[in-house]
């Protein structure tokens, strides 16, 4: 598996804007934990094998233009599940 390509347009006392690229392949994040709470904002779409802590895997569906909600605290990893490149923009919102 390779690392999605990461580009941080936004890091300021409010947000932290990023842009996630994957590959066709089963690019893939790395196991992270969110320090604040997030909006993703997909930008393709695409299907991603979500890892959690303890090990278990879900399939995570995201649909171009259609944004959610993530909370601080939440830990998994991230991966692509390989056919089709993908991009979403991670929107955190830091506190003061």
């Amino acid at each position: 598996m390779s690392a999605a390509q990461s580009n941080t347009v936004v890091d300021d006392e409010r947000v932290r804007i990023t842009t996630w690229t994957f590959g066709a392949n089963g690019d893939n994040i790395g196991r992270h934990v969110h320090e604040y709470d997030y909006i993703v904002v997909p930008v393709t779409g695409g299907t991603f094998a979500v890892t959690d802590p303890d090990g278990s895997t879900h399939e995570l569906t995201q649909h171009a233009g259609s944004p959610y909600l993530g909370t601080a605290g939440t830990e998994h990893d991230v991966a692509n599940i390989p056919g089709q490149p993908a991009v979403f923009v991670e929107i955190e919102l830091k506190r003061s």
